[in-house]
């Protein structure tokens, strides 16, 4: 079987930052990123492209996008205060905006290991790499050490796994684990 790209889609916007994206089901894609009016903008595919779906907020960097299960979708983007804001989407409306507080420096690099789970990471004042995890409740915010100078990229392969990768000052790509 052989397997080829894609050309380029065009799909249309006024994309002022990275793209956050994540799926909660097969033949589902949701996309999220900032707009000229540092709002948040949507746009999903479920068999045909949706239109620009604007989410409000004030948001100045790359949003995250991860879905621990069906109909749930959440997103993150550090605010013009440097605040980490969460918007979740629970099957049958978005939330409103949630101020999770934080120093960020960065956009946010978020995944899930299971259902009910949520672990952010972005680039606090100290070029630290910072964690915020969900687990029924929030956590406080926990330094990871480091000195990384973007935005943080992170997965989870399996339950009770996580792997962060970050830009350090060097240009070199560091990698940190959670088992």
């Amino acid at each position: 079987m052989t397997v080829t790209w894609s050309g380029w889609e065009d799909l249309g916007g006024n994309c002022y930052s990275g793209v956050g994206v994540s799926s909660w089901q097969p033949d589902r894609l949701d996309c999220f990123v900032r707009g000229a009016n540092n709002g948040l903008w949507h746009k999903w595919w479920d068999g045909h492209w949706s239109g620009w779906e604007n989410l409000g907020g004030a948001i100045y960097n790359d949003p995250g996008a991860v879905s621990w299960g069906p109909d749930r979708i959440d997103v993150f983007a550090p605010g013009g205060n440097r605040h980490m804001y969460h918007k979740w989407w629970d099957g049958s409306q978005w939330s409103g905006w949630e101020d999770l507080g934080g120093n960020c420096y960065s956009g946010v690099g978020v995944s899930s290991w299971q259902s009910d789970r949520l672990d952010c990471f972005v680039r606090g004042a100290n070029n630290g790499l910072w964690h915020k995890w969900w687990d029924g409740h929030w956590s406080g915010w926990e330094n990871l050490g480091g000195a990384i100078y973007n935005d943080p990229g992170d997965v989870s392969w399996g339950p009770d796994r996580i792997d962060v990768f970050a830009p350090g000052g060097n240009r070199h790509m560091y990698h940190k684990w959670w088992a």
